[in-house]
């Protein structure tokens, strides 16, 4: 998935991303296949790999983008694109905090309350 990914406003070097990749690296599968379809809107890794993800308009990878705005936003996701977008969050937990709490609330069909 990394191999496979594009970024916008970051670079792979960028702190939040290279936390987002460690943050991901420790998740449990449940979780991994959580993220995978929040980001994309299948929980299933295409049967060629990553490279082989397809959007709106064919082979589309998957992508992180900044979003502007508050640290307390929670990641949002763009299906039809295979796009994260992921406020710069300022430490490691809490990104890991805000990224847990969107894919798992997401899963559940946005059931605040």
């Amino acid at each position: 998935m990394r191999v496979n990914t594009e970024y916008s406003g970051y670079s792979a070097a960028s702190p939040v991303i290279q936390w987002f990749w460690e943050v991901v690296q420790g998740f449990s599968k449940e979780d991994k296949a959580r993220l995978l379809q929040f980001v994309t809107g299948t929980s299933k890794v295409p049967l060629e790999g990553f490279s082989a993800l397809q959007g709106i308009s064919g082979s589309q990878k998957f992508q992180i983008h900044k979003a502007y705005g508050s640290a307390d936003h929670l990641p949002s996701a763009h299906t039809c694109f295979n796009q994260l977008d992921l406020p710069e969050y300022p430490s490691k937990q809490h990104l890991e905090e805000r990224l847990l709490l969107a894919i798992h609330e997401a899963n559940e069909g946005f059931g605040f309350g």
